[in-house]
């Protein structure tokens, strides 16, 4: 299960006038694919094969071929370490402070980390959020950009050498947090609706590939503007490039690139064939 289908709320997709969950969002979108002729399966991939010019797909429910591939695992190859991280996933618990901080306007939220993804997504928490908890084991770095701006905003408040102990909640989602600062005897309890964890950061998902496709030095699947990878007939999209644009409306945009450039593959047409031309 990808990050979509976890999240909770989504109010930025076009098209869509009201609120829709990830699930919601994708159900729609395979829906119209399989309206469409689309073959729909969902399996466990356990490995590829990419040196011929046939790709292979390995699962338990068989192998699958074909003469392009297109990688979309996504960025969460990351194992929760907090107690109630997994729990309240979706439901206070976030990773992406541009996807969510709309829905937090006027309460109060806690950051955890100190790299500067953490301190990216605290700016713009800070233009919604009443308070945001800044959270961080150790004293950020001088090069990390916009650190100084966030220590200065007005409704941040920093809690230097300060680790997360847990995360607390009911059915509804996160109700508080439970931090430890070096300079407290006690845990403290701080009363939040949302937590955006940024400790470790986000992994693309790409271990199943066994070094078969380059990677950039972030882990991110190198691909061109087409998003072909180096290996001839593979394309990568969405948070799998580890593109800092972790938005569903960009991995649509990724896919919609990549399909009409894989029909030029497929067609050996000289140009990319378009729906309509400007005269």
């Amino acid at each position: 299960m990808g990050a979509l289908a976890i999240t909770h709320k989504i109010a930025n997709y076009p098209g869509f006038h009201q609120d829709v969950s990830g699930f919601d969002l994708l159900k729609a979108m395979r829906e119209q694919a399989i309206s469409y002729g689309c073959d729909y399966l969902q399996a466990q991939v356990y490995g590829v094969d990419l040196t011929s010019e046939i790709k292979t797909v390995y699962t338990p429910e068989g192998e699958f071929r074909g003469r392009t591939l297109v990688l979309a695992t996504g960025a969460m190859g990351r194992t929760s370490t907090l107690p109630g991280e997994s729990e309240f996933l979706g439901r206070g618990v976030s990773y992406c402070a541009t996807c969510d901080a709309a829905f937090y306007k006027g309460e109060d939220v806690a950051v955890y980390g100190s790299n500067q993804e953490a301190v990216d997504e605290a700016l713009v928490l800070t233009k919604f959020a009443t308070t945001v908890h800044w959270i961080t084991n150790t004293k950020p770095k001088k090069s990390i950009i916009g650190a100084e701006k966030l220590l200065t905003s007005s409704n941040v408040r920093h809690w230097e050498r300060t680790r997360l102990i847990s995360i607390c909640g009911n059915v509804e989602g996160v109700e508080k947090i439970e931090i430890k600062s070096a300079s407290e005897n006690n845990p403290i309890h701080l009363n939040i609706s949302g937590i955006f964890v940024y400790a470790t950061g986000t992994l693309p998902i790409t271990d199943f590939l066994h070094g078969q496709v380059p990677v950039n030095s972030d882990g991110g699947i190198k691909v061109s503007d087409n998003m072909e990878t180096e290996a001839q007939g593979v394309w990568a999209i969405g948070d799998i490039r580890n593109t800092p644009y972790k938005q569903a409306v960009v991995a649509c945009s990724d896919g919609c690139i990549a399909a009409m450039s894989i029909d030029k593959f497929l067609n050996q047409r000289k140009d990319i064939r378009v729906d309509w031309v400007h005269q």
